[in-house]
């Protein structure tokens, strides 16, 4: 199924009317904190590590990692591949010493051989993180997964986890959410789960397919991901802030870390808190 803008129109009765369902389909409460107590155990000890700056560990209280990996349902044996982790690799300095000693981390960032600045520029800050802790991301695997030339990251069916955070409005930026949920169900193993965290925007508002304000329904979301296969099979509100109007002059990025006007009402979205999220859970069915 194509989502592209020529496409809209004719998709705009399905989206009406999955709405209602989308927005309780699967509601099923969190699951329990991970029942691994060594994974927990791990977590707690990488999260309190020096490894991580005072602003990245500032974000927690935003971000949640603990509660968000523990509905995801990560387990420190899972061989987890993380979409866009990002030169900055917030996620990866929680992901990658979980999984060093049973697991194993796979970064699936930009393609080197993409013309971008900002894309080379990326990965070259990601390739220096790593380079500066070999004691925790020496056993890092990093690959590529970005449309339309590196879109095979991982062999098909080898991975238990795919985790993507705050990515989704980029791909529909860039035409191409489709080809990326695509190549993440290609990765994991039948029964593999996807972890997703996304700017969610208002659902009474119609959804801008290429999301320009960073910001995405969730219903356009699950629908996206159904389209290639998944099925949801929980949703959380771990990551939900009421605070978020999601009506900011520079979109998402309005609100902290960002800051993208600068001074101008710099206390006022100080005060809302990074956006407001959803936290969805799919599986790649087993059969």
């Amino acid at each position: 199924m194509q989502f592209r803008a020529t496409a809209i129109p004719a998709l705009a009765a399905l989206f009406l009317a999955s709405a209602c369902a989308a927005s309780t389909a699967a509601r099923e409460p969190a699951p329990p904190p991970v029942t691994d107590a060594a994974t927990l155990a791990t977590l707690d000890r990488v999260l309190a590590g020096d490894h991580r700056s005072d602003a990245n560990r500032a974000r927690d209280a935003w971000r949640h990692p603990k509660e968000t990996l523990q509905f995801f349902g990560l387990r420190e044996d899972m061989a987890v591949l993380e979409v866009w982790p990002g030169g900055g690799g917030w996620y990866t300095e929680v992901l990658a010493p979980t999984l060093r000693e049973r697991g194993r981390y796979i970064a699936a960032g930009f393609d080197p051989a993409a013309e971008s600045e900002y894309m080379q520029r990326g990965i070259k800050a990601f390739a220096d993180k790593l380079a500066s802790r070999p004691d925790l991301y020496d056993r890092v695997t990093v690959t590529a997964l970005q449309h339309p030339g590196a879109l095979q990251p991982v062999p098909a069916g080898s991975v238990d986890m795919v985790l993507t955070f705050r990515n989704l409005h980029n791909w529909m930026a860039r035409e191409a959410a489709e080809e990326m949920l695509a190549a993440m169900y290609a990765a994991l193993k039948p029964g593999g789960i996807l972890g997703l965290v996304e700017h969610r925007a208002d659902p009474s508002k119609p959804q801008d397919p290429r999301a320009r304000s960073g910001y995405v329904r969730t219903d356009y979301a699950i629908e996206l991901a159904r389209a290639a296969g998944f099925e949801l099979i929980g949703q959380s509100e771990v990551n939900a802030n009421p605070k978020d109007t999601k009506d900011h002059a520079n979109g998402v990025w309005s609100l902290p870390p960002t800051f993208r006007g600068g001074d101008v009402d710099r206390d006022r979205l100080a005060a809302i808190g990074e956006s407001d999220r959803m936290t969805l859970r799919f599986r790649k069915p087993a059969g």
